[in-house]
């Protein structure tokens, strides 16, 4: 029987403990039913999505809805930053401290998220669960915890790994010809309207000694538009001049090696430079001496180099499934023969290993045949290299980025460099390429290379199709507000080359079908 306080009186006059019952409206905890394994796995996974849901299961309400209120205004704050943000803002990420940040944000979310979880476990109380139960809602937990965690770990290896492929690559003590950093807020190109950077595809592999420059092209970008010029030079051009301020001009006045009839191409200005450390005042000056060299033949300060390795070129283009390319012809690849096999006419997907041979192949095939392709496959990476891509096999691009890159862009312009990338994405790229009928390597005429280049840089910057015809004379009588001051033993010189060039630079899309 039971007493009016809830007591129980027992045979032989004792009596149990009494009973208490939870009064109306009273807050303290009492479940519907007892929890099983399979409710504490599914209210701590819903906390993984939804923070404060197991405390509000468990009857820790305050707790619940402190967590819940907490969740959803971080999922606004992220929303809204997300929505005012573009591109160029996303960009910004890319300079050393923003790095850090997001490295030591992401790795707070991850504790966060694991002590979420951990909590949300323990207060639905496992241990009222049987043994069995218990462990296996333990082992659970922490498997969740590590998936939980994992997005987070990820992000921060990928922002590491970027980082240290970024300090690997650009070099942290400037070139000296390189301008300094610049004060936060100042503009980091020093108030130029263009930035031109030298793309060098080099080829030190197989039986060669050093470096061969076989693929030069000059990027001139529009800082405000975006807009770029290509400028492809033949690694045959003979006798390029340099201008007064390079060592090489004393020692060369005529031109690079002019007594030789067939020699003196431009590929072999950077390796020349290199073996003659005491022409050039000091060691591994072959980057400078061709950016001397490009940048006189075109009357451009040429600001930064880029050189890649042809075959890590290729891991390149495997690290993002490879090119889609238009193939005008039949190109046979392998060796000096084509013994490997035969990229087909068409619209192909071409792997790592067959867009260098058809950047490479020289077989039934000219230099300037190759450039051609050479340039089309510089288009087509830039084009289809997107941002998921990227993204999805970002280790294997950075690995390669590593093998294959040298250059003396600082450090501290990555950020704006990135910056620049997104703008050009989205701009309008043009290509001119210096090759015959209107351009012959053999003996070049310089003034017309200049003036080609000055209208292939005006017509960038007028809207889309209204770049005016070229008409380039190259009579004796012609002047050109181009040239630059020049002495008599280097005076560019005019051949009876075709004197029309009846198209301008052309876009990529137009050249190489790119959509």
């Amino acid at each position: 029987m039971s007493n009016r306080e809830g007591s129980e009186t027992v045979p032989g006059g004792r009596k149990r403990r009494p009973i208490r019952r939870p009064r109306p409206g009273s807050s303290t905890p009492r479940f519907a039913r007892p929890l099983t394994p399979a409710s504490v796995l599914g209210w701590t996974a819903l906390s993984a999505v939804a923070p404060g849901a197991a405390h509000l299961r468990a009857g820790r309400r305050r707790t619940g809805l402190a967590l819940l209120s907490v969740y959803v205004l971080l999922l606004l704050a992220v929303l809204a930053f997300g929505l005012t943000r573009n591109l160029q803002d996303v960009a910004a990420l890319a300079g050393d401290g923003a790095m850090v940040t997001v490295v030591v944000v992401a790795c707070v979310f991850a504790l966060l998220w694991f002590a979420v979880l951990v909590t949300s476990y323990v207060a639905l109380s496992p241990n009222r669960l049987n043994q069995q139960g218990q462990v296996v809602t333990g082992i659970v937990v922490g498997v969740l915890c590590v998936a939980v965690m994992s997005p987070f770990a990820l992000t921060a290896n990928y922002v590491m790994t970027l980082r240290g492929t970024i300090h690997e690559i650009f070099p942290s003590v400037p070139d000296p010809d390189v301008p300094t950093p610049v004060k936060e807020g100042e503009d980091p190109w020093g108030g130029k309207d263009r930035v031109n950077f030298l793309l060098i595809g080099g080829d030190a592999a197989g039986d060669r000694t050093g470096v061969r420059t076989d693929s030069m092209n000059v990027a001139s970008v529009d800082l405000k538009t975006g807009n770029t010029v290509l400028f492809s030079l033949p690694r045959n051009l003979q006798h390029v001049r340099f201008p007064p301020t390079s060592p090489l001009r004393k020692q060369f006045p005529n031109g690079y090696m002019a007594e030789l009839p067939n020699g003196g191409l431009l590929n072999e200005v950077w390796q020349y430079a290199n073996d003659n450390p005491q022409l050039m005042g000091g060691k591994n000056k072959g980057p400078r001496a061709l950016m001397d060299a490009i940048g006189y033949t075109l009357n451009l300060k040429i600001d930064y180099y880029m050189l890649m390795n042809m075959y890590g070129f290729a891991d390149l283009v495997d690290a993002i499934g490879g090119l889609k390319i238009r193939v005008e012809q039949d190109v046979k690849w392998g060796g000096h023969y084509g013994t490997a096999g035969t990229i087909k006419a068409g619209y192909r997907r071409l792997s790592g290993e067959e867009a260098l041979w058809y950047g490479r192949s020289r077989v039934n095939s000219d230099d300037f045949s190759r450039m051609a392709r050479q340039r089309c496959v510089i288009g087509a990476f830039a084009q289809q290299a997107t941002p998921a891509k990227i993204l999805t096999n970002f280790t294997k691009i950075a690995g390669a980025a590593k093998r294959l890159a040298q250059t003396n862009i600082p450090q501290h312009l990555v950020q704006p460099l990135v910056e620049l990338a997104v703008k050009v994405k989205d701009a309008r790229i043009t290509s001119l390429q210096f090759v015959p009928p209107d351009f012959y390597s053999g003996r070049p005429d310089w003034v017309k290379i200049r003036q080609a280049a000055k209208k292939a840089l005006t017509d960038s910057t007028r809207p889309a199709g209204q770049a005016q015809t070229a008409n380039v004379s190259a009579s004796p009588s012609v002047t050109s507000s181009a040239s630059p001051t020049r002495t008599h033993a280097a005076t560019p010189t005019q051949t009876p080359t075709r004197n029309t060039q009846k198209s301008g630079a052309k876009s990529l899309t137009e050249l190489c079908g790119l959509s």
